[in-house]
């Protein structure tokens, strides 16, 4: 007979999420969800499993994605199969099966896990959820500047502005940065004692990733190492010029950051990161940039594209670093707890309260189930902290009453169940909508 371990662990890196947490989770998703929907960009969904081909060709096999971080395995029919490592290749996939760039512009979002074998550390896990947007068809820097306005509107919305800051940098076309490499290459040749094994390791596979290193002593290097900017193509470097220009205009703050790469290959032009020192150490919370071959390269018409991800471990961490109490707090309790005494009570307690949510669908109402005594079910209530308490006992079903106990005033008083709502309504402040139940 087998035998297993008294507990089975949760995979490393992978966390489950409580009820305490996911209230800030869905309070943080609703906003992000109502201001993308608020600029015209609808929701698409897609498999969080994809043919390891598919990232392969679009993230490019030079890359510590594809190289050490992703987590491949063979179906039983033999199929190279990947958990997705980020979103924009399986969207991007998807719009190109379902015809849905062919003369069209599109603006999408989505919401969902990602998966990178890395090693465990604060802000960075091996499942990890991405808030992420992507606008097609559009070749101007004003979509450019569109989804930074609308990544800084969301910071605010969470307020977090004050806690994260803008960079941004132009990488050029193919051809530019081809150009730049091998400038790249001659300098860093000169002195490969400077740097450590993953520059070296890079070095001619790909070198611009050298660039965002962490690296002390390969920093104060590059410092003397030739600027990507002196080697851009004409339009990109117009495209940069007017999207710097469009931010000045529209007061949004920024740096310009010449180091600035993306860890992936189907970048070019406009890249941007927002960041923020507020968890101990520099981190990005959210990033982004222009794609305009990716859609080419995975099989489709040549289409221009601009996206972000929003790393949505890191704003939760950034927004409890920063202590906002009624973002923590927001739908922790409930409004209202069902109180009842006796069968029959229990049976009308669910009745009007069924009648109660129809006309309060945003009322938090629970209904205390299983038949304890009234002292039991008081202590019940106040776990949950409500401001109301529900009271129906044999003679109230019957006369078809309720008692209504107000926690915060203090007061109580006997409402017949057609009444419950309104007083609900008013003392509340609640919004009535009445729905159609049939």
């Amino acid at each position: 007979m087998l035998k297993y371990d008294k507990n089975i662990q949760s995979v490393r890196g992978m966390h489950d999420y409580l009820p305490k947490d996911t209230i800030l989770w869905q309070y943080i998703e609703n906003i992000l969800i109502t201001i993308l929907g608020s600029y015209g960009y609808k929701e698409i969904r897609f498999p969080i499993i994809e043919d390891t081909n598919l990232f392969k060709r679009s993230i490019g096999e030079v890359t510590d994605v594809i190289e050490k971080e992703m987590y491949n395995f063979t179906d039983r029919n033999g199929n190279n199969l990947t958990l997705r490592p980020e979103g924009t290749s399986g969207c991007v996939r998807a719009g190109i099966k379902h015809g849905l760039f062919y003369h069209q512009e599109q603006r999408l979002w989505y919401l969902g896990p990602m998966f990178r074998y890395e090693r465990p550390q604060k802000g960075r896990y091996r499942q990890f959820h991405q808030f992420s947007a992507e606008a097609f068809g559009q070749i101007g820097p004003d979509i450019d500047a569109e989804l930074i306005l609308i990544t800084a509107r969301c910071w605010k919305k969470l307020g977090i502005n004050h806690h994260v800051s803008l960079e941004l940098n132009s990488i050029g076309s193919l051809s530019s940065r081809i150009n730049y490499r091998k400038k790249l290459i001659t300098f860093l040749e000169k002195n490969l004692s400077n740097l450590d094994s993953n520059a070296l390791r890079r070095l001619y596979s790909n070198p611009l990733r050298i660039l965002d290193t962490k690296n002390t002593k390969t920093k104060e290097l590059l410092l003397n190492a030739p600027i990507l900017s002196d080697y851009l193509d004409d339009d990109s470097r117009v495209h940069f010029s007017e999207l710097c220009q469009l931010l000045n205009l529209l007061g949004v703050s920024y740096r310009v950051n010449p180091y600035l790469v993306r860890g992936l290959d189907y970048y070019n032009k406009t890249v941007f990161e927002w960041v923020t020192d507020s968890l101990g150490v520099k981190k990005t919370i959210c990033a982004g940039g222009r794609y305009d071959e990716l859609v080419q390269e995975l099989g489709g018409y040549s289409v221009p594209a601009i996206g972000f991800s929003i790393g949505l471990e890191r704003v939760i961490l950034l927004i409890q670093e920063i202590n906002n109490i009624t973002i923590l707090h927001k739908n922790i309790y409930i409004d209202v707890y069902f109180i009842s005494i006796g069968d029959n009570s229990r049976k009308h307690a669910m009745l009007l309260s069924e009648n109660i949510r129809s006309t309060l669908p945003s009322l938090r109402l629970m209904v205390h189930h299983g038949g304890d005594d009234i002292k039991k079910q008081f202590y019940c209530a106040n776990k949950h902290k409500p401001q109301i308490v529900l009271i129906m006992n044999e003679k109230n079903a019957l006369d078809k009453t309720i008692i209504l106990k107000n926690l915060r005033s203090k007061t109580q008083e006997i409402l017949k169940h057609d009444a419950v709502s309104e007083r609900l309504k008013h003392i509340l402040h609640i919004t009535s909508n009445s729905t159609d139940n049939k």
